[in-house]
């Protein structure tokens, strides 16, 4: 269950980042809004940024749990 929750919320910051990605290159077309797309990028990249740290999060509160059988199994993969 543990792992879903991580995994949903990995999905979330995936699709948050290339949506901030695909919004900051739209709206790269007027230079008035070069500013706030910048912005967007920024955005994007710290949500992809977020991605490995949540797997790590996810990682360690799974061996904590005693989980170690199933993260050996994914480290074997």
């Amino acid at each position: 269950r543990l792992y879903a929750r991580f995994e949903l919320a990995y999905t979330v910051v995936d699709f948050l980042a290339a949506f901030c990605f695909v919004v900051g290159s739209v709206m790269f077309f007027s230079p008035d809004w070069q500013t706030p797309a910048t912005w967007f990028f920024v955005i994007g990249s710290l949500l992809f940024a977020a991605k490995p740290s949540l797997r790590l999060v996810r990682e360690i509160k799974l061996y904590r749990l005693g989980d170690v059988k199933d993260l050996a199994s994914r480290a074997e993969k």
